[in-house]
């Protein structure tokens, strides 16, 4: 299945993101997706467009100053405030170009605070055309990308024994959904699970009642990927079982970016120690699913 294509622009400047050809080309004909690449939440200026319209901005102080726009304290700056959020309604925006609003955002990303990011672009809008963004920004340099496949499979694989109406497990019957999530991380780890005593990097092992799979394959897709991409292979997912399967259960599990400004909606993102957000789907052979949505500590819980 196709899950691409997504863009990669070299120093762009954020002035072209509140542009009124830019918004009426793409955020308000489709969803419209970008995220500053190779920046650090907790060091670096950040950005990231949201599909309804949203502009988010994680600046240093320093930076937050100059631009004179207004925001407020990141919720994880700690005692001393060094990092300030700035939410931008493009939809808004672009229907008062005469504002002084507008003219003063303009002029401190133009002219008072010039940024430039290298940044990951997508768009979605059914029927349109995939070089629209290629040659809206061909005085960049732009690179058209596809997300990475690798498939493996994993043989003689110690795997939990699951009931789709028992989240919490059932003793010596059913793991729980918290052990499966561990498990699953470690599988993605390529960890041993075994717990050898001669093992000094990894000390798990598979929750019990397991069984042990014969094989089980995994495809890792890495990317800008969008979530109506993802839907679609959901849908495949659940597909697997329109015939009689020996598998019980399948699972898709979708990791955000570690250094986004947002994580689920519009709520603020911290890195802290790993910068995790991610949520993860479990479809029983019955139709049954579980959804389980994880977040690190400097994040709001998930809606």
């Amino acid at each position: 299945m196709d899950s691409g294509p997504y863009y990669f622009v070299k120093d762009l400047p954020l002035h072209e993101l509140i542009a009124h050809e830019f918004i009426n080309t793409f955020v308000k004909k489709g969803a419209c997706y970008a995220l500053t690449y190779n920046t650090n939440i907790d060091e670096d200026n950040t950005v990231a467009l949201l599909p309804n319209g949203k502009l988010i901005l994680s600046l240093d102080k320093d930076t937050y100053e100059e631009t004179g726009l207004q925001g407020r304290p990141s919720q994880y700056s700690g005692r001393k405030t060094m990092k300030f959020i700035v939410s931008i309604d493009l939809m808004d925006l672009s229907s008062k170009l005469d504002s002084k609003k507008y003219k003063r955002i303009s002029w401190a990303f133009k002219e008072k605070k010039p940024l430039k990011f290298d940044f990951l672009l997508a768009w979605h809008q059914t029927g349109a055309e995939g070089s629209t963004m290629m040659s809206y920004f061909s005085n960049y340099r732009i690179q058209e990308r596809q997300p990475k496949i690798a498939l493996s499979t994993v043989t003689d694989l110690p795997c939990p024994v699951l009931r789709s109406g028992e989240l919490r497990g059932e003793p010596e019957a059913a793991c729980s959904a918290q052990e499966l999530f561990e498990w699953l991380g470690a599988v993605f780890s390529n960890a041993e699970l075994n717990n050898e005593p001669d093992n000094f990097i990894s000390t798990y092992c598979c929750p019990q009642p397991s069984t042990v799979v014969a094989r089980a394959y995994l495809c890792t897709i890495t990317g800008f990927i969008l979530p109506e991409k993802i839907r679609l292979l959901l849908e495949q997912l659940c597909r697997y079982f329109d015939e009689p399967k020996l598998a019980p259960w399948v699972t898709l599990s979708v990791q955000g970016f570690a250094d986004s400004p947002v994580s689920w909606r519009e709520n603020e993102h911290g890195f802290r120690k790993g910068g995790e957000h991610l949520y993860n789907f479990v479809v029983f052979s019955n139709r049954d699913y579980w959804l389980q949505l994880a977040v690190g500590a400097n994040d709001d819980c998930p809606p």
